[in-house]
Formats: structure tokens, sequence, C-alpha cells
């Protein structure tokens, strides 16, 4: 595919977004000019977002880069020359060779996440070279690390509904997920079933998109959900509406629960949550006495200092209620544990003679440049750009500065990582590489094939590490599996029988294949007891509470807003921020008031405004109303720095780590807001 000029290719969507989309990739000349949607995908059925819809503009934007560059100016000062790919690679393994002999392998550290979800890419052939060399390992917890825990410690795993039966939900929550941004084919789907006679009510700290779309929109304080959750379960059990047949065989803990839940009095809670009694009882028995009812559950909840508990206590609802047997009805946190890959196979630790090495937390890569007593000598960034999108932005780019610090990015632009670099790498596109895609939502396996040629001198990120660990002299096997053979290997999982029908040979014909997903119940859940899980021994063994408990957030400082930096509609984190298409869909950075803090400040609806903290600051306008509380302040997007001046949102949050997962903690800020 990738040496015809022309015609019309399938595809699927890279992007770190629960839908993965099937697609159609338009091709003139040998360029891509047009993408859709794939109307032969069973679940996002030809829909595709706006982000995707205009990716060719990114895939052949002029800035995008063609060949490798070495630093010649200051670092930060976008200052490069091109060289060659020899030189490139020579210059690296040369560097890393003398630090490794001088303070040993754990002075580099590679940085990476997933912007672009191929696993091939992401987890394979990095994993398997920065293991072989010894480097510091990299926890990867900037997303779904805290609330992935939590729901773990109730359901066993990240496991939930198939997304393609919530069709016949009754009633379906979506709980702190701008889905009409973020999961839009659950929107499709949810409004199939509204036409059925579902009921859709959102909670969230921000009238958003999906909160305009429902039909109960129910705002809260952040950081409060698993209040909510808790009360909700008080009136449950006090008002009769639990399944307590389904509890009898399928959990552990219900009596504990039941007089857990009593203290959590729609009162009380209602206090914390900013969310009136009245409106506890109503959702409480709407969600008590439902045909059938479908949580969403997002990634803002987690996303604070008591993250995980909180993913935990909401993961508690379905089975109090017995929903879970009910067509349509549950939870979704997300669903990759059905697709779980053979994880030792991909990555192959055992090429690791260092197995204790350190590890360092990516949310803590500011600290971590700068603090270590033994430092961070070499960096390798690659599917991510720290500089804006880890917390506390300032701490991160002080680190970066470091003139001792050896740094190569591969990427497809310039970014606001890069200008750091001494060595910056031309990197493919999904659609010029071979990889494996899994979707955490639905239950596809998605096989990438080439659709393009690679662009300039751009190489993949398995090309580029055949090609240091040649240079390093790393000649093991495994260094140099071709991708098709390590997509064999991953799929290759006898502890995930989901994945028995799957195989390369197949996904080459067909594209996309569901893996073989039985329900949940009847059925044994990966925890301890093979149970729902209302009551955790394993977590009252680590030092939790082993019930769902309400913790305050942590003490931020003495700043009056809460803040809550969330996405918007057009970019996904970084990604298309520095594209000139997608700037202009979006607009304008802003930063969301009610109404009375404005007017308490002289400030305006579309003033320029700063907000601070200790932290650092940015400029954003203010977009005035009541789609927040009292107290609450949200931006929306990560802007390039290009693009949009001072509006880096991410030099205010904290990089606190979050109560599991060695999760963020990105929504757990405080700041103040003046106008400019």
């Amino acid at each position: 595919m990738a040496n015809e000029s022309d015609g019309i290719f399938p595809s699927v969507c890279s992007l770190d977004c629960p839908d993965q989309c099937g697609l159609l990739v338009h091709k003139e000349n040998g360029r891509i000019v047009r993408i859709e949607g794939d109307p032969e995908h069973p679940v996002t059925q030809g829909a595709i977002c706006n982000k995707v819809r205009h990716m060719a503009e990114r895939i052949n934007d002029k800035e995008r880069l063609r060949y490798p560059l070495k630093r010649t100016g200051p670092k930060g000062s976008g200052q490069f020359e091109r060289i060659s790919w020899e030189e490139a690679i020579d210059t690296i393994t040369d560097r890393w060779k003398r630090l490794i002999e001088a303070e040993g392998p754990e002075a580099i550290l590679p940085y990476y996440f997933y912007g672009n979800m191929g696993r091939i890419g992401t987890e394979g052939l990095g994993s398997r070279f920065f293991n072989r060399m010894g480097a510091s390992k990299l926890a990867l917890s900037i997303c779904q690390a805290a609330g992935m825990e939590g729901y773990g410690y109730t359901m066993g795993g990240s496991i939930g509904t198939d997304p393609e039966e919530t069709v016949h939900a009754k009633l379906i929550i979506m709980w702190g997920i701008n889905a009409v941004s973020t999961n839009m084919h659950q929107v499709t789907i949810a409004e199939k079933a509204r036409k059925n006679g579902a009921t859709v009510v959102v909670i969230d700290v921000h009238r958003n998109r999906t909160a305009k779309w429902a039909d109960w929109f129910i705002p809260i304080l952040p950081g409060t959900d698993a209040a909510l959750a808790l009360g909700l379960m008080h009136i449950l059990f006090a008002e009769q509406l639990t399944d307590e047949a389904f509890m009898a065989q399928h959990t552990v803990g219900r009596e504990q629960l039941r007089e857990h839940v009593k203290t959590y009095t729609p009162e009380s809670v209602s206090a914390i949550t900013g969310v009136p009694v009245d409106d506890i009882y109503k959702l409480a028995r709407l969600y008590g006495g439902s045909e059938s009812a479908f949580i969403r559950i997002g990634n803002g909840p987690q996303h604070h200092d008591n993250g995980g508990m909180t993913t935990r206590a909401i993961a508690c609802l379905p089975a109090v209620t017995g929903h879970w047997l009910k067509r349509g009805g549950g939870a979704i946190k997300g669903n990759g544990g059905f697709l779980a890959l053979n994880r030792s196979a991909l990555e192959r630790p055992d090429l690791r003679t260092n197995r204790w090495a350190r590890e360092i937390n990516m949310n803590l890569i500011g600290s971590a440049l700068l603090e270590l007593e033994r430092p961070i000598s070499s960096l390798y960034v690659y599917n991510s750009n720290p500089a804006i999108v880890a917390p506390s932005a300032s701490k991160v780019r002080e680190g970066l500065a470091r003139e001792d610090l050896f740094t190569v990015v591969h990427d497809l632009f310039p970014t606001e990582t890069a200008v750091y670099a001494d060595i910056v790498l031309p990197a493919t596109s999904a659609f010029e590489n071979t990889d494996l895609y899994l979707s955490y939502w639905h239950h596809y396996v998605h096989l990438q094939q080439p659709v393009a040629a690679p662009y300039g001198e751009s190489k993949s990120n398995t090309e580029v590490f055949r090609l240091l660990a040649a240079a390093m002299g790393y000649d093991d096997e495994a260094l140099q599996d071709t991708d098709e053979a390590m997509i064999e290997q991953a799929l290759n999982n006898p502890n995930n029988p989901n994945l028995a029908a799957v195989s390369l040979e197949r996904l080459k014909a067909e594209g996309a294949v569901k893996a073989d997903v039985k329900p949940l119940f009847p059925g044994k859940l990966r925890t301890p007891s093979g149970r729902i899980e209302l009551y955790s021994a394993t977590m009252e063994r680590k030092g939790y509470p082993p019930m769902p408990t309400y913790t305050p957030l942590v003490d931020d400082g003495p700043y009056p807003f809460l803040f809550i930096p969330t996405v918007n509609h057009n970019f996904l984190n970084s990604t298309f921020s520095n594209n000139e298409k997608h700037v202009a869909m979006e607009r304008t950075p802003k930063l969301y008031m009610n109404s009375a803090d404005a007017a308490a400040r002289g400030i305006g609806n579309g003033d320029a405004i700063r907000v601070w903290n200790g932290r650092g600051s940015c400029e954003l306008t203010a977009a005035v109303g009541d789609d927040v509380l009292p107290g609450v302040v949200v931006s929306q997007g990560l802007w390039s720095d290009g693009k949009s001046g001072k509006a880096v949102v991410n030099a205010l949050t904290p990089d606190r780590v979050a109560d599991m997962g060695k999760g963020a903690t990105f929504f757990s800020g405080r700041v103040q807001v003046d106008k400019r």
C-alpha cells in the first residue's frame, strides 16, 4: 500500500483515545490528501472526530521534521543544523558509551508515552533496547495509573461492560468524562439508547460539551466524587434499592459496606460536594430504580490526590445494585485488560541484568532532572512532549535546560521539548509504520500496515532502535526482530484466552478482529476472592482503608480557586496544538470562571487574565458564566508555545503523586486569577 501512489487504503487511528476508529486514507500522487472514517468498522462505523478528519494537514505540515538535526546554539534557542543519520547515531551512541563507563547505565533515562498508541513502536523494541542497556526505568503513570489501581482493587483489572451492549442501558451516567470530545462513539451509542428511552446524566466540574448534551447535568466540586458515590450508596442501602442476591453471590464485604456508608449522609455529602441534597436523593433513586444503568467512569476524577480511591468508590455502585447482570448495565473505566498482550514477550525484561535499577516516575521528571543525587545525564524522548505535558512545567524546562544533560528527541515536529535537545531525529507517522493497536474501550484488535512512504528521511521508533542497538554493539536476537515478529510474539499470550483467535494472519486479512470476550458474570474475577471486593483485605495490608472512603484533597496553598486544566475539543494533549488548522478550530485558550468570582475581581467575559500560583503563571482569556461552580476555574487544552504565547497551563499543576498507582494530580492544584 505504501508503494501505491493513488487509491483508498484501510487504516486505524493511532491517537491515545478509547474509540480507536477504523479509517480510510485517500492518496493522490503518493501523498495523503484526505482521511475519513471506515463505514465497515463494526463499532466506529465511519464516524470520526475533527482532529482526525483534518489529520492530513498535520501529516503534510510544512513544519514537519525531514532530517536529523544537531544543536548549534544554547538549549532552548531552537538553533540546529542538518546532519546525516550516520552522524546522529554515532553521536548518540558515543555519548552513551562514555556515560555508561563513567556513571553506569542508569544515568540514561527513556521518556515516552502513548503519543502513538502502536504497541510495537511504543512498548516493543524501545523497551527491549533500554532493558538490554540497563537504563533507568520509567513509571508510565501520567494518565490512568491511579484510577486503574483503584478500579482493580474492586474489580480485579481493567475490565467492564462491552460498549456495544450499552445501547440497551436505560440510564447512562457520564462521570468525569467529556465524552463528546474524548469518547465520541460512546456518545453515539448513548444517543441510540436515548432514542429507546434512556436518560443521560453527566457528573462533572464543568458544563462542557457533554454536559450540555445530557438530559441532566450535575456540577460537583473537584476532588469530591468519592463522597458523592458513598452518599449514593448510603441512600441505596437505606431505601432498599440494592440487589442483595447479586451482592451475596458476587461480592465480598457487603455488610461492612452497609455499615460504612451510614456516615455519608446526604446532608454531609452535599456540604462536601456542592451537590444539593434533593439531587443526591434523585440520582440515587434514578440509579437504584433503573431497569439497566451504565456508568462511564472518566479520567477526570482520578487526576486528584485521592484519585485511586475515588475510582474505586464509583466502581462499587454497579455491584451494590446488581446492574452488572442487566443488559447494557455495569461500568467502564477501561477495557484494556480484555486485550492484554504478552508483555514479557514484547518488552523482554529478561534482557535486563540490573533488575533492581531505579525507577523514575514520569510525573516527577522535573524534580528528577534537578534533584537526584545520582543525576540523569541523558534523556531519550519519544512519543511524548514532557516540556508541555508533564506537571510543574517550569521545573521540567529548567531541568531540560541543563547544559550537562544530553537529550535526544525523536518526533514528527520540533516540539517544545525538542528545542532543548542536542540531537533531534525525524519520526514517521503512524500511517508509515507497521504496528498493532488495541482499544482500551471496545474489544477490537487492529493491524496497521504502511499506507504511505516515510516522510523525508524520517524513521520509525523500531528502525531507530535497531540502528542504536547495532551501534552500541548489542547483537541480541531480540533487538533484531521484525515488527511483524514482535506482533506475533505479543499476541501469543497463554494467560489471555480472549486473544486465542487473534493472529497476525487473520489481522492481515480482516484489519480488525474482535477478541473473544465472555461476560463477566457469572465468572471469576482476578481479585483475591474471585469476586467484586467491596471490602479489600489487600488494600488493608497495603495500608489503605479497606472500604471505599472519601479523603479531602491535599492543601495546595493559599490560593482561592481549584484549578482544573482539562481537555479541549480539537487537540489531544499537545498533539495538534502546533497545527494551524486545529488551532484555528479551537480559537483561543480560555479560563472558565463563575460570574460571581469574576465580578469580585472586575473581570469581564473576554478579558485577558493572568492565572498564577507558587509554581508559575500563564495568560488566558476569561470565559465568564455559570459553567463552573464558585471557587472553581477550568481551562481546556495544552496549547503549543508557538501558537499561544504564555498559555502553558502545566506551569501551574502540582507534581505530587496520587494516592495509588504513582498517578498524576493535575486537577488538585489551586490558583489565583487577576485581570491583566
